[in-house]
């Protein structure tokens, strides 16, 4: 049963975070209370679960890079945009570890792996596997975004020791179609359950400023939570225009309803991890520091993601210096 979420204006405690199932309207309602009451609601909520001066540090490498089929269009990697992006073949697993490695020793306790493929061809997965064992045996935890899993694919990689498999839906349903015709919705969600099916932890979020609706943001927000089992990794990114593709002249997105989305993203999933993602170079300290307190507690580090620009770890220790912030040790992610 859905929780009541409206009481009297002067009580703060309008969310039962218990519930599980929300309704859209139920989530537009928290997600346009007065800012202030949002993100004293998501600090409260996110303080009954987490360390409120913790954050989960991940480093994520392109291991085959370029050359994707899909049409997504805020994609450097489609080989349907012009962005001048050559395509790359697989990493070498030597290579892979190698990068894991260092990500372990500056401070990274996951390690992430994505392939621009729409989902990966059998002979590639004794590659991959490797990969995820050979992570695995630095301690680090491990995820992996290879495009749409087969159930097959997805066992093979649960048994291999993989920990999380990234999928994003991107968007809301009705937006998805905006965005991207060579993959449906309900493709995503079918990845998702067959990675959750396999024993893998999901990680799934989606991408702000394409384009859409504060109402898209909520009903994203809201089939993430409405899973059977809510994601244990919510990544929210910020769109990076990139030259060539669809998206290049994309407004951006108003910084106050970013927050918004964090925080209502905190009190929808109380115990997952929500990851700020792409898009903090474009971020004021200030904004990220507002993130923190509406529940983010997971960033990637490292000057890069995938092909894009991140703020890099000097950058990163003197935002988490000033804000009294500490990277969560490796073992301490549940």
């Amino acid at each position: 049963m859905s929780a009541s979420v409206i009481q009297e204006s002067q009580d703060l405690s309008l969310v039962d975070a218990s519930a599980d199932r929300w309704s859209f309207d139920e989530a537009k309602k928290i997600y346009n209370l007065p800012f202030n009451d949002l993100l004293f609601e998501a600090q409260t909520v996110h303080r009954e679960r987490f360390n409120p001066n913790a954050v989960q540090l991940s480093k994520l490498l392109s291991i085959k890079t370029g050359g994707c089929p899909e049409d997504c269009g805020y994609c450097s990697q489609s080989a349907r945009s012009p962005t001048g992006l050559k395509a790359s073949k697989l990493l070498e697993v030597e290579k892979v570890v190698a990068e894991a490695r260092k990500a372990r020793d500056g401070g990274a306790t996951r390690y992430c792996m994505g392939a621009a493929w729409r989902s990966p061809k059998d002979r590639d997965m004794d590659m991959v596997v490797a990969m995820v064992e050979g992570v695995r045996k630095l301690g680090m935890e491990t995820c992996m975004t290879l495009g749409m899993l087969s159930p097959d694919q997805a066992i093979r990689l649960a048994d291999a020791g993989l920990d999380y498999y990234n999928h994003n839906i991107d968007t809301s349903e009705r937006f998805y179609r905006e965005i991207i015709s060579t993959r449906s919705f309900s493709d995503r969600l079918e990845t998702l359950g067959n990675v959750r099916d396999a024993g893998i932890k999901v990680c799934a979020g989606g991408i702000l400023g394409m384009g859409e609706t504060v109402d898209d943001h909520i009903s994203m927000l809201v089939t993430l939570a409405n899973l059977p089992v809510q994601p244990e990794s919510v990544p929210i990114n910020m769109l990076i225009p990139i030259p060539g593709t669809r998206l290049a002249n994309a407004a951006p997105v108003d910084p106050i309803a970013f927050v918004r989305a964090i925080a209502l993203a905190r009190i929808l999933m109380p115990g997952t991890y929500v990851r700020l993602s792409a898009g903090r170079t474009e971020m004021s300290d200030e904004m990220q520091a507002m993130c923190f307190f509406a529940g983010a507690n997971s960033i990637f580090i490292g000057d890069t993601l995938l092909t894009a620009e991140n703020p890099g770890e000097d950058h990163d220790t003197g935002l988490f210096r000033r804000l009294g912030l500490k990277a969560l040790p490796l073992g301490a992610v549940e």
